[in-house]
């Protein structure tokens, strides 16, 4: 009889585990979650409203073997430990666990691995605990709400308007996108001039006339002060200051996020893919050891350890003069302090010795994190900061310039953050000189910017919205349903994504907003927290929400079929534009009288590169509309899988990794799995 036995989610991470706890333990994977909300009863909600919001769980479809194999397993052992994500989506799987597995209070303890390493799991064994039940409440209060608004908003938007689906964040985030390119619509360009006054190759820049801020709106503008300036140009100021560039703090689930995508172009989901590896475990040949603490954090602290052997590794490598102090955080409401930023879990794992046994992608986004937590703890740069002030008939010009005259942690980071230097030497005050070049230029101002991945990401996070391990999902969802387009990695809002967004807030201006959404958030913080009941919150949202919808489903207008502009060649009514079961078709408008239905090129959807050949896996469908994807190049290339492929390789084989359900799997030596992000 196996001693104890350990859950946890990832098959990956289960057997590193397995390695450090030695004979007495049985490690098995429970893939990712193993029970979710039924779509039965009223609404298809799965949750009984009347009876103070009482979910109905069910397995999830696949999972009916795996959870008869976890029974068989606790059966046979003597302790269960539940060790599943040190996260309130962890916390609820464990409960989960406990309560499909019919495993008794007496018989198990919850653990929490922050870092998949020999000596933090051994260490993490000794402490346990139990399940925090208000962690499990504030979870399954998020999903009833998501369940709830989810199913009611989309059968709505779907009857309506035709539109795919609404969500509680999903729509708000869609908002955000909608009302910028509207700001951009209505934005009114302005022309605006500048003047700079050029030293050889120094440039100073007009700024203000006799000591007031001077804006020059038009050429004429411009030619008036041009025609005002003499020869001379006389230094009446020459300042130079010492100041300290102070590096960035460790990363964030969302920071994370924001400076792969900037610095290295990942996707917000390929960067949660790619950390969750990093945080699985690593084969190094002579140890298997995860690389990266928890990558869902929202915290930005270090541990007592990592900051006392980071500072001997900076002292010993580059003096003590480098050594800095830790980043305090801002204080945020809604910040969840539990585990720590995210970082290397040994200081002395330098990405270039572990490069040969990482992909590029991996290497590349070790690599930031482990360098962005080293600069953290590293003495911030001084930069001598000289400007010099000019004097021409009291319009005053400025220069300004820099040199870096201690890099502190720009020693090691200096390659995402660069730091110009420019030298502004040999001026002295009261000093006449004659400028080299006098140059007006035309502006014009520019409209905001469209958002990025990142930059939504970071107005989300600014906002309340939803959290970390939540927002890869939201940008995914937008772009799955055709509501946004990225052109230029930039976000552009589609016809439909602009018409969902305009009817829920027709209907629901006061619940698909920034602040009620923030106020959830805060709500379902308070409810991990103890502070509030869960179904109390429920009742109160529920109460105002369902009302509503029952009035949008009576008052909200049914969008005609769209015509196409053709006629029936069968009975010559107009043809429409209908939606499917498998998405939108052709069709006759004088149905059912006429049942004609117009044959379709079909959509080509490209989903990753062909692992044998130069063409690409597009997504097919089958007689029955049964999705599979298949290559490009068929028949020459019959290459072909049922699960989704991902442009990613298998860390044990090269071969591609397949989407399939809650994880990711390898198409070729079934060695690898990993859960599919939650984020």
């Amino acid at each position: 009889m196996t001693k104890n036995l350990v859950i946890v989610e990832s098959p990956s991470k289960s057997k590193t585990i397995e390695k450090y706890l030695g004979k007495n333990y049985k490690v098995v994977s429970s893939k990712g979650h193993i029970r979710d909300l039924a779509t039965s009863g009223k609404l298809g909600l799965g949750v009984d409203i009347e009876d103070g919001f009482k979910p109905n769980y069910v397995p999830l479809k696949g999972k009916s073997k795996l959870i008869k194999e976890l029974k068989k397993d606790v059966k046979e052992s003597d302790h269960i430990i539940l060790a599943t994500d040190p996260d309130r989506e962890g916390e609820a799987i464990s409960w989960h666990l406990k309560e499909a597995l019919n495993i008794k209070d007496d018989d198990y303890s919850r653990v929490l691995f922050h870092e998949i390493t020999k000596d933090s799991v051994l260490e993490a064994i000794k402490h346990e605990g139990k399940i925090d039940q208000n962690l499990v409440k504030s979870q399954e209060t998020r999903r009833i709400l998501d369940r709830i608004i989810g199913f009611r908003l989309s059968k709505l938007l779907q009857s309506k308007i035709k539109a795919k689906s609404a969500g509680r964040v999903q729509s708000v985030a869609l908002k955000l996108i909608v009302d910028r390119e509207r700001e951009i619509e209505a934005f009114k360009q302005e022309e605006y001039y500048t003047i700079s006054a050029f030293f050889d190759d120094v440039e100073a820049n007009l700024f203000e006339y006799k000591d007031k801020e001077i804006k020059l709106t038009c050429k004429d503008d411009a030619d008036k002060v041009i025609n005002s300036l003499a020869s001379d140009y006389k230094v009446y100021s020459v300042e130079e200051k010492l100041r300290n560039k102070k590096s960035k703090a460790p990363f964030t689930t969302s920071t994370l996020q924001q400076e792969a995508a900037n610095k290295l172009g990942f996707p917000t989901k390929k960067t949660m893919m790619i950390a969750q590896k990093l945080y699985e475990g690593i084969d190094l040949g002579s140890e298997t050891t995860g690389l990266i603490t928890y990558m869902r954090t929202d915290s930005i602290r270090l541990s007592d350890e990592f900051i006392h052997n980071t500072f001997n590794y900076i002292e010993k490598n580059y003096g003590k003069e480098y050594i800095g102090y830790p980043k305090q955080a801002k204080k945020k409401d809604n910040v969840q302090d539990a585990h720590e930023g995210i970082r290397p879990t040994s200081i002395l794992r330098r990405p270039e010795d572990v490069k040969s046994h990482l992909s590029s992608d991996e290497f590349k986004l070790y690599r930031l994190i482990y360098y962005r937590a080293l600069a953290s703890l590293m003495a911030d740069a001084k930069v001598n900061q000289t400007t010099v002030l000019f004097d021409n008939n009291d319009y005053h010009f400025k220069a300004t310039g820099s040199v870096i005259v201690f890099k502190g942690y720009l020693e090691v980071y200096q390659v995402y953050e660069t730091s110009d230097e420019n030298y502004l030497t040999g001026f002295v005050k009261d000093q006449v000189l004659k400028a080299t070049d006098l140059v007006s230029e035309q502006h014009f101002t520019k409209p905001p910017a469209r958002y990025t991945e990142a930059s939504l990401v970071k107005k989300m996070e600014e906002l309340g919205i939803g959290r970390p391990s939540t927002y890869a999902q939201t940008i995914d969802t937008l772009k799955q349903r055709a509501y946004v387009t990225l052109e230029e990695k930039k976000f552009h809002p589609t016809e439909m994504g602009v018409e969902t967004t305009d009817k829920l807030q027709e209907f629901f201006k006061d619940l698909i907003n920034v602040e009620y959404t923030s106020k959830m958030e805060e709500d379902l913080d308070k409810i991990a927290s103890g502070e509030l009941v869960w179904n109390e919150v429920l009742k109160e949202f529920y109460d105002e929400f369902e009302p509503r919808v029952k009035k949008a489903f009576d008052e909200m207008e049914k969008a005609p079929d769209q015509e196409t502009g053709e006629k029936c060649p069968e009975c010559g009514h107009p043809l429409v534009i209908r939606k499917g079961k498998y998405g939108e078709f052709t069709a006759c408008s004088n149905y059912p009288e006429c049942k004609y239905v117009k044959k379709e090129e079909k959509q080509v959807i490209e989903v990753a590169h062909c692992p044998n050949c130069d063409g690409m896996i597009l997504e097919r469908k089958t007689r029955k509309g049964k999705t599979f994807y298949g290559c490009s190049n068929y028949p020459k290339c019959k290459t072909a899988f049922w699960d989704k492929p991902l442009d990613l390789k298998c860390p044990n084989c090269n071969s591609i990794l397949l989407e399939h359900g809650d994880e990711i799997k390898c198409s070729s030596c079934l060695l690898y799995t990993s859960p599919s992000p939650r984020d």
